[in-house]
């Protein structure tokens, strides 16, 4: 196969959605109907059944709810896809919001009976900024649920994007029979009672006027799905590739993925339709995917993913030429040459070593601290790439060793979990304690558990009343030491050793910024 043909059977996409809407469950089942696994497994965590897979991380398994991005590939129709299933959860919102950088497209899943919700809402804002084409998944139709249109219309004006349904169910509720397929122009109705594997026993039918048709749906559900799809050819325009590319139509699948209803019209078509690895943004120049020379950046790290070998593993999306096992690449933060003896593919936490890697794909490159979230991989080229945000802690503890005889398991598991990117430290000057800053008050039980879970150190949070977190810097060295002097007690150290303002109100930032004015404040700074 030839490097062009690699990148363009290549589909690199992101799951995203409001907590509780079945994203992590449609995930499984994506994974499950492209053959990646046989069982699926419930995402709720007081069922006794094999947990899901995309939630490997033992604290996403007891809550039931995921906290971190997974990266999941597998074969489907001569297709590779790439998965990365992000958390819903506002508090981890960060970790969504680098991975859609990563992503050529998204699928949004939207509960039926809720709708559109404030995360969806907000996760939609992200790719519209990236002009990221969208799928929309309308989950949960075996419960009782809006009706389609009105769906359709609220997606429509809350998403401030147009739409085109591509499949439409086939009854509601308790009488959800099936989905009617518009891409493939064919009724699929399932029969199988076994919800955790795919089923092979479905009941496909052409044309809704036959009498199988009428026998399977009945009268009254035949008689709707008719006159719905009569309705949708008049009001909707047909399907506009190209728009969708833009970012500005969304196919509308709906089924439910629990009972995999939709979930095979959705994956068949999404691997027809989505794009391919596209071009990407760099501060010096445009990268296309069909250059020679490697690029890649670094979006993810996540520490302690297998915690028998406490190992540490950059995520690297490729984003030109091909990434080599034990090829040298040069590092351009540190401007130093290094070579990857096993670069890692994933299905969630199980890794398997490759050879090499095309655009689109996500290598994971195991790391011993020489990685930072926005660092760049080239064969020379000194650039970096745009887009990956950074994130100003809102919430401050805090954090206090509550086991004496495990101050270096404390010390070197906050150390590794900080460069995830989730949480900062900051180390006061005054008298050295430890200060964590978040953005969600979540993240302060998820570094908790995972500090004694993995690490097998026990802390302990107090609070603590700050504004905002603020770097500075300036000219003027003087101004800066009477800064610092003057605001001693809230001056602090950040992991890379940059002076911090812990600002513990608006007022006192105000005034800061009023008096001293040559010094320049930050809410956020590149890593």
């Amino acid at each position: 196969m030839t490097f062009k043909q690699e990148i363009e059977r290549r589909r690199t996409l992101a799951v995203i959605a409001h907590p509780d809407a079945g994203k992590t469950t449609l995930t499984e089942k994506l994974l499950l109907f492209g053959g990646a696994i046989h069982v699926a497994g419930a995402v709720k965590s007081n069922k006794i059944r094999k947990s899901a897979m995309s939630d490997f991380m033992e604290i996403e398994r007891q809550r039931g709810i995921s906290v971190s991005t997974s990266v999941m590939t597998f074969e489907y129709r001569d297709r590779k896809v790439n998965i990365l299933d992000t958390p819903g959860h506002e508090d981890f919102a960060e970790d969504t919001y680098r991975t859609l950088t990563a992503v050529d497209s998204v699928i949004i899943v939207i509960d039926g009976a809720k709708g559109v919700e404030l995360q969806t809402r907000r996760l939609m804002e992200v790719c519209r900024m990236r002009n990221t084409p969208v799928i929309v998944f309308v989950n949960k139709l075996d419960r009782e649920a809006k009706d389609p249109f009105d769906l359709l219309d609220e997606i429509e004006k809350e998403l401030k994007i147009d739409v085109i349904p591509l499949s439409w169910p086939a009854g509601a509720g308790s009488s959800f029979k099936g989905v009617y397929n518009r891409f493939e122009k064919k009724l699929q109705l399932f029969c199988s009672a076994n919800r955790q594997k795919s089923a092979t026993d479905i009941l496909e039918i052409t044309d809704l006027k036959s009498t199988e048709a009428w026998s399977a749906l009945g009268d009254k559900a035949n008689r709707q799905l008719i006159d719905d799809l009569d309705v949708i050819e008049t009001v909707y325009s047909v399907f506009d590739k190209p728009k969708y590319d833009a970012g500005k139509l969304a196919p509308i699948f709906f089924g439910s993925a629990m009972n995999n209803f939709g979930v095979r019209e959705l994956l068949n078509c999404f691997v027809e339709i989505a794009p391919y690895p596209q071009k990407s943004v760099t501060d010096v120049r445009e990268i296309s995917p069909f250059e020679p020379k490697l690029t890649g950046f670094v979006f993810k790290i996540h520490a302690n993913l297998d915690p028998n070998h406490r190992d540490r593993i950059a995520f690297l999306k490729v984003c030109s030429g091909v990434f080599e096992r034990n090829r040298i690449y040069f590092h351009v933060a540190s401007k130093k040459q290094m070579r990857f003896s096993s670069p890692n593919a994933f299905l969630a936490d199980k890794k398997s070593i490759v050879d090499e890697s095309f655009p689109g794909d996500i290598v994971g490159l195991h790391d011993t601290g020489n990685f930072k979230i926005g660092d760049t991989l080239t064969e020379g080229e000194l650039l970096n790439f745009r887009g990956i945000p950074n994130f100003s802690p809102e919430l401050f503890r805090y954090i206090e060793n509550a086991d004496p005889m495990k101050s270096k398991q404390l010390a070197k598991g906050i150390d590794q979990l900080m460069d995830e990117g989730v949480a900062q430290l900051f180390t006061l000057k005054i008298n050295g304690r430890k200060v964590i800053g978040c953005v969600g008050m979540l993240q302060f039980d998820v570094i908790q558990y995972r500090l004694e879970y993995e690490y097998g150190a026990k802390c302990k949070y107090e609070p603590l009343s700050i504004y905002k977190a603020c770097w500075f810097d300036g000219e003027d060295k003087n101004q800066i030491d009477d800064f610092i002097t003057r605001k001693y007690s809230n001056i602090a150290l950040d992991k890379y050793g940059r002076n911090v303002y812990l600002a513990d109100s608006a007022f006192a930032l105000k005034m800061a910024e009023d008096k001293f004015d040559k010094i320049k404040f930050h809410l956020m700074v590149n890593h």
